[in-house]
């Protein structure tokens, strides 16, 4: 670990070395001062140090969430802006805004979202060209807004994805006196792994670095015991476990509230759409009614079943499983099983979700519906609490995390068929 009065001495001796090669070239050019030329230099440097370390009243009480990624898909980071917040501390949340954040962040006045935007590198060549270069440039971007904003006391810092944020935020650091704080989620190298292989120079490449600069933060935070106990072993990192729990909004939905959420649902998505004469002279859903009457909602005595999963659609989970056992289920059916018909909705945005889409378009399913909708971040609480079954087909890269998904089914009250799931964890803290 890299305590703050390390990093101050790592810039100091920097400065030395700067102001000593300034010396050297100097007196390479025949300067008769090298001594005024150095002193210069350093008062040069002191004072750009002593700017970007200027106090204020509120600067201890500033912290900076940082994440390289939508911030909208980053929950955990969203828990702790709010944490942060409601103990009196300004958050300042720096992150892509490419799908709305929960509600709750953006009205919540101690916290100011800074969005980024995700550059790309150049696109001729090969991919190592493109992938270098963006990183140079999001390297650039990243230093300029973390200079430019006011002093913060602590940078909290989402990792993956750690290249190249890691580094730069903790040269910011370094530069600002102020404390670098990771929350391990994963290790960044090892989802490269499942696309390049563990022999690719880039995943090389990324092992190096996080092993570099992973030691580096003042704290660490991660997700589960095996991982602080692997952060400890394998890098000498020594990291405080704080596991996920799912926020109030993670329960099981009201019938009036379900029968809503399926209302603004089929207006454009037509699996949850009601079917038949009836739904002309009563307001009805694929799984819900309200009574012309008294106005109450109920279940329809023949809705399907609700499935739902969540994803990223990345590497790490194969929805081909998944895909595979709706034709399974649909034969199963046709074959005379006495089983409901099934809405199945995977909700989320990803690099590999048009692949999935058009596997789901060549099936040819009757009794089995599937929906791959985008949820505002408020209605994803409310389909999660209005299913009968969640999905989780998240496999760690690493073996050492846990999904935060399946944690919010479990505060909806979903029961949830997963893969590769240690659930020893959960239930020895007494929540399961």
């Amino acid at each position: 670990m890299a305590p703050r009065g390390s990093t101050v001495a790592q810039f100091s001796l920097f400065s030395v070395f700067f102001a000593a090669f300034v010396w050297c070239f100097v007196t390479d050019s025949g300067v008769t001062s090298p001594g005024v030329c150095l002193a210069v230099v350093a008062g040069i440097l002191s004072m750009c140090l002593r700017r970007l370390r200027q106090l204020d009243a509120g600067s201890d009480r500033r912290v900076c969430v940082l994440v390289l990624g939508d911030i909208g898909r980053s929950p955990r980071m969203q828990y702790h802006a709010l944490s942060l917040s409601k103990h009196g501390y300004q958050v300042t949340f720096v992150g892509f805004l490419d799908s709305k954040p929960h509600q709750d962040v953006l009205t919540e006045e101690k916290i100011r979202i800074v969005a980024i935007s995700e550059v790309k590198g150049v696109q001729a060549g090969p991919k190592l060209l493109t992938y270098v270069t963006k990183t140079l440039a999001q390297s650039v971007q990243l230093l300029h807004v973390l200079l430019s904003m006011e002093l913060q006391a602590h940078i909290l810092m989402q990792n993956p994805p750690g290249l190249p944020g890691i580094a730069v935020a903790w040269l910011v650091c370094v530069l600002r006196g102020s404390t670098f704080i990771i929350d391990w989620h994963n290790y960044g190298y090892t989802i490269m792994t499942l696309s390049l292989g563990a022999s690719h120079p880039v995943v090389r490449l990324a092992r190096w670095y996080e092993h570099l600069f992973g030691p580096l933060a003042s704290h660490s935070l991660c997700v589960t015991n095996a991982m602080k106990d692997d952060l400890q072993k394998n890098w000498g990192i020594k990291a405080t476990t704080l596991y996920d729990r799912p926020a109030s909004i993670f329960r099981e939905t009201p019938l009036d509230l379900q029968h809503q959420l399926f209302l603004r649902l089929a207006d454009s998505h037509p699996q949850f759409k009601a079917t038949g004469s009836d739904c002309r002279e009563t307001e009805t859903t694929l799984f819900t009614v309200r009574d012309p009457g008294d106005g109450a909602v109920t279940l329809r005595s023949d809705r399907p079943a609700l499935l739902i999963s969540s994803t990223s659609w990345t590497e790490d989970e194969d929805f081909s499983i998944l895909l595979k056992a709706l034709e399974e289920y649909e034969g199963f059916i046709g074959g005379g099983a006495p089983l409901p018909s099934l809405v199945c909705v995977i909700t989320g945005k990803g690099p590999q979700k048009e692949h999935y889409r058009k596997l789901i378009a060549s099936l040819n399913l009757e009794h089995v519906k599937i929906c791959t909708p985008w949820l505002e971040a408020e209605d994803y609480p409310l389909l999660l609490g209005s299913a009968d079954l969640g999905v989780c087909l998240h496999k760690s890269s690493s073996g050492l995390d846990l999904p935060m998904k399946v944690v919010d089914m479990f505060g909806c009250c979903l029961p949830v068929c997963a893969i590769q799931f240690d659930w020893s964890w959960w239930s020895t803290k007494g929540t399961g």
